[in-house]
C-alpha cells in the first residue's frame, strides 16, 4: 500500500534529490498522517466515553496531537524548500530540523495532559467498562499506528529526512501505548482498582519519553555532526582517483539542510606541476564531485616538494618522530625554509579530536621530538584536530 501512495500521489517518486519532489514527500506523508489520526481520535473519543477510560481518552487526545505534528510538517516541508535568498544565502533547509523541534514539544505536551489527566482519574477512584467493542477497536487503532510507523519510516528514509522519521519513532510510542491501555482495559473486568489511571501515567512516560529522543535526533543536525562516513568516503575515493592528486586533508563538511551539502578540502599535488594545469584539475575534480554527489565543494591546491631529496629526508624523519610520540599523529603541509644555516620545519600536525592531551601540550611534545633530530631545526607545528 505504501509503494501504490507514492507512485499515486508523487510524480517523479525515484527523484529524491529534487527539492520539488521531496517536498512533495513530506506533504504526502503528512496528509496520510492527519487522515488516519482524526480518523483514530474520533473512534477513541467515543470508545473513551463507552468505557469511562481516561487512558483511552488520553490517548485519543494524543492522536490529536499527532495531527499537529503533521501540520507543523507539511508547513516545514514548504517552508525549508525556498530557494536561497540575500539573507538565507545557503537556502532554508533548516527549517525542517527545527519543525521536528516543534513537533518534539508537541509531543511533550501531549504526554504532559495524559499524566495529569491520569492522575484526576486515580484520585477519583472510577473504574473502566470493559467491552469487546472498546477492545476490538483499540486493537485496531494499534494495528493502524504500527502502519503508519512503518509507511512514515520508509518514506522518511527515502528522503533522509529526520522530521519523517521523528514522526515514525512517535508513531511506535503511540502503539505501544496503546497497546498498555487495551492491557488495562481487559484486566479492569477483574478488579475494580482504578489501574486505567496508572496506566495512564505510564502512557504519558512514554510519549514524554519519545518527545525527548525527538529532540535528541533534532538537535544534532542543528548543532552540527560528524558527516556521513559514506560522504567522505566518496569525496575522498573521487578525489584520490586522479593520478596527480598526492594527498587529500582538511575535509570540512558543513549541511544546511537535508540534501544542502557544502563541503571544502586540500588536495596536494607537486610543485614541479605547471601551475594553470594543476588548477585545471582541481576545477574538474570539484565539477565531478558535484554532479557524482550532489555537493558544493572547494578545493584549496597545495603544492608539495616531492623531487627535492633533502625535503624528502626530513619529511621522512619527521614523521617517524611523530608515530613514536603517538601512533595516531600523522601530518601534512610540510615545508622546510632556510634561513642561513638554521632551517624552520613547517607543518600541522593531525590529532585526533578525542586524544586527551590539550594543543599546547601536543605542540610541546612535538617541538622537543623533532628538535631532537637536528639542532637547526626550528620546529613550527601546526595542531589540526580530526575526527577522522
Amino acid at each position: 500500500m505504501t509503494n501504490f501512495i507514492i507512485r499515486l500521489f508523487i510524480k517523479n517518486y525515484e527523484d529524491v534529490t529534487n527539492p520539488t519532489v521531496r517536498t512533495r514527500y513530506g506533504v504526502v506523508s503528512s496528509t496520510v498522517g492527519i487522515v488516519f489520526n482524526i480518523i483514530l481520535a474520533a473512534l477513541k473519543f467515543i470508545l473513551g466515553i463507552f468505557a469511562n477510560s481516561i487512558a483511552v481518552t488520553a490517548d485519543a487526545v494524543n492522536n490529536l496531537s499527532d495531527c499537529a505534528s503533521n501540520i507543523v510538517t507539511i508547513i516545514g516541508f514548504k517552508l525549508s524548500s525556498k530557494p536561497a535568498d540575500r539573507e538565507h544565502p545557503f537556502g532554508h533547509g533548516r527549517i525542517e530540523y527545527i519543525c521536528g523541534l516543534v513537533v518534539a514539544f508537541l509531543v511533550l505536551l501531549a504526554g504532559f495532559e495524559v499524566g495529569k489527566t491520569s492522575l484526576l482519574k486515580i484520585f477519583s477512584r472510577g473504574s473502566s467498562n470493559f467491552s469487546v467493542f472498546v477492545t476490538t477497536g483499540l486493537a485496531v487503532s494499534v494495528l493502524t499506528k504500527l502502519w503508519l510507523a512503518f509507511f512514515y519510516k520508509k518514506l522518511g528514509t527515502k528522503i533522509n529526512s529526520s522530521t519523517i522519521k521523528a514522526v515514525s519513532t512517535d508513531s511506535i510510542s503511540d502503539a505501544f501505548s496503546t497497546t498498555v491501555t487495551l492491557i488495562s482495559i481487559v484486566l479492569s473486568k477483574f478488579t475494580a482498582f482504578p489501574l486505567d489511571g496508572y496506566i495512564g501515567i505510564l502512557v504519558s512516560a512514554f510519549v514524554m519519553w519519545s518527545g525527548i529522543k525527538i529532540i535528541r535526533d533534532t538537535l544534532t543536525p542543528l548543532l552540527g555532526t560528524t558527516p556521513n562516513p559514506d560522504l567522505v568516503r566518496d569525496i575522498y575515493s573521487t578525489v584520490a582517483g586522479h593520478d596527480k592528486i598526492l594527498g587529500i586533508h582538511d575535509l570540512i563538511v558543513h549541511e544546511y539542510g537535508p540534501g544542502k551539502v557544502f563541503a571544502s578540502l586540500h588536495a596536494e599535488v607537486s610543485s614541479s606541476e605547471d601551475i594553470l594545469e594543476s588548477h585545471e584539475l582541481i576545477d574538474r575534480i570539484e565539477s565531478e564531485l558535484s554532479k557524482k554527489l550532489g555537493i558544493e565543494i572547494t578545493i584549496h591546491l597545495d603544492p608539495l616538494e616531492v623531487e627535492n631529496e633533502e625535503v624528502r629526508r626530513i619529511s621522512k624523519l619527521v614523521a617517524d618522530a611523530l608515530k613514536k610520540l603517538d601512533a595516531s599523529f600523522t601530518m601534512h603541509d610540510f615545508r622546510v625554509i632556510k634561513n642561513g644555516d638554521l632551517k624552520n620545519i613547517l607543518f600541522d600536525v593531525v590529532v585526533p579530536i578525542a586524544h586527551p592531551a590539550p594543543d599546547s601540550i601536543v605542540s610541546d611534545m612535538v617541538i622537543t621530538a623533532v628538535s631532537a633530530i637536528d639542532q637547526s631545526f626550528i620546529v613550527k607545528p601546526t595542531i589540526d584536530r580530526t575526527v577522522m
